[in-house]
């Protein structure tokens, strides 16, 4: 994927990309789950700089159709389906994401399980392919919920991670070789939460 892309959260422009993971300035998980981390990432982190952007619906559909034409280049998804967001499917679309999110952190999740539906066909070379069902809100769920099996499979869901740091919350890969990260980003996020345990300790014995 070619990272010259134009992104400019201001505008909500987004050109065929995973506008909300780059916004970030992260590698992208490997695949169609890199669409499950950048659902992950349309979260509000830190002020008006990078805005939640599935608070709105224009914003919204804009991500969505960028990252959506994204994932099927990378993966050859295929045709994908016309989806029109509109502000009743705001909410459940953040549903989906909390859910994800909560699962990743090990939370107690809250609100309604995800469901989707994918149809299984061979490909002419005998491969097993998988296609989501559905229609709007409930089509990107069978899509995401599709990829994370095939990621569960692979034995790499368990490198997509939320960044520890509370104020961050970001979703990364971890590409690490024992699989340890824990900070999206080790110089902002490990280097902030380290310097305050650190203050802590010395206050605790002066």
């Amino acid at each position: 994927m070619s990272s010259k892309v134009r992104i400019d959260i201001t505008d909500y422009t987004f050109h065929m990309s995973y506008a909300a993971t780059e916004r970030f300035e992260m590698e992208l998980a490997p695949g169609g789950l890199a669409l499950v981390q950048d659902l992950l990432n349309t979260i509000g982190v830190g002020g008006p700089r990078y805005p939640d952007l599935l608070q709105e619906v224009r914003p919204a559909q804009q991500w969505l159709d960028a990252a959506l034409e994204q994932w099927a280049e990378s993966t050859g998804a295929g045709r994908l389906p016309d989806i029109a967001l509109s502000g009743r499917d705001l909410p459940r679309l953040r549903a989906v994401r909390d859910r994800l999110h909560a699962g990743l952190c090990r939370h107690e999740p809250s609100g309604p399980e995800p469901s989707g539906s994918i149809r299984l066909t061979m490909s002419a070379d005998g491969r097993i392919e998988a296609h989501p069902e559905g229609r709007g809100v409930r089509w990107i769920t069978s899509a995401l919920l599709a990829e994370m099996y095939e990621a569960q499979r692979k034995d790499v869901w368990r490198r997509l991670k939320i960044c520890r740091y509370e104020k961050c919350a970001v979703a990364f890969y971890d590409r690490s070789r024992n699989n340890s990260g824990v900070w999206h980003d080790v110089r902002i996020c490990g280097n902030t939460v380290n310097l305050r345990a650190s203050r802590a300790r010395r206050r605790q014995l002066s």
